[in-house]
């Protein structure tokens, strides 16, 4: 059984992104059974311990027994304390499989500290994207929200995903008519990823602004070759919670725009986020 750290950067806030907005993600994972009915997943969910110091679980995630590290950066820029990031090199060196989601503008830009995952990750002030005709406001809904901030919709609704050829093992759904998955959900102001040069990583997926019509991506997906454990970078963390999968799960309170219904009324958009999640497990733990 393979052993999921689902973690945030922040400390546990109700008012905020902390670990239970994404508790749906966690108990899809717990639900996965092998043919026996036995678990495959082994899920620990939790934030972090105290905000300026070495988290004990992420500063010691190489000597741990945990086999996929799936980070959700919901912190303001002071998320990652450096020893946090040499521990995650040092997993991701031993074998380990990491996920990295992140979100608007500066938006879990702490992770601009891990190494190569970490240049994939595009932010406001860290790291910005090369194009310098990027680094405008596509979403201009919320004016305090500045680029990277492309709007693929509302949360609660979904989005249609261009597959980048060859298609990728985590977006494979052999039920879909297609052979792949066909929607995530949406999210008014997504994030900012590529694939850094002269790494094996490439874009995976692509989203469509639906104010601008400009092309952005969703994921980016790092080989692990040598033995170096795989790795995807996110556009957003919404993705992954209970906010953008069942918009009637609630936000905190600082979200102001109206939610979508699109998940709750189109099924196979819901599936699909299922699907991708656990097929990223599967492929990030080498399953």
């Amino acid at each position: 059984m393979r052993k999921i750290l689902i973690q945030t950067t922040i400390e546990t806030a109700v008012e905020d992104w902390s670990i239970q907005r994404f508790s749906l993600l966690a108990q899809l994972l717990r639900d996965q059974r092998d043919a026996g009915g036995a678990p495959l997943f082994e899920v620990l969910a939790r934030d972090r311990a105290v905000s300026g110091q070495p988290d004990p679980v992420l500063a010691g995630l190489d000597h741990s027994d945990i086999d996929v590290l799936w980070l959700l950066a919901v912190d303001v820029g002071n998320g990652l304390h450096p020893e946090e990031c040499r521990a995650i090199e040092r997993f991701r060196q031993r074998g380990g499989g990491v996920l990295v989601a992140r979100d608007h503008m500066d938006l879990g830009s702490s992770v601009c500290g891990l190494a190569d995952i970490g240049v994939a990750h595009h932010f406001h002030t860290h790291n910005p994207e090369q194009d310098a005709r990027r680094r405008v406001n596509d979403d201009t809904g919320t004016p305090a929200i500045l680029w990277p901030n492309y709007h693929s919709g509302r949360n609660g609704d979904y989005q249609p995903v261009t597959i980048c050829a060859p298609l990728h093992p985590v977006l494979a759904d052999p039920a879909s008519p297609t052979g792949a998955i066909r929607w995530f959900p949406a999210h008014p102001h997504e994030g900012a990823v590529s694939a850094p040069a002269g790494q094996d990583a490439r874009v995976i997926a692509q989203g469509r602004s639906m104010i601008s019509g400009e092309m952005f991506n969703l994921a980016v997906a790092f080989e692990g070759e040598g033995g170096r454990g795989r790795a995807i970078a996110e556009s957003t963390f919404h993705h992954f919670a209970d906010y953008n999968w069942d918009a009637q799960q609630g936000c905190p309170g600082f979200v102001s725009e109206a939610p979508g219904d699109g998940m709750h009324t189109h099924p196979a958009a819901l599936a699909d986020i299922h699907r991708y999640v656990v097929n990223a497990a599967h492929w990030l733990s080498r399953a």
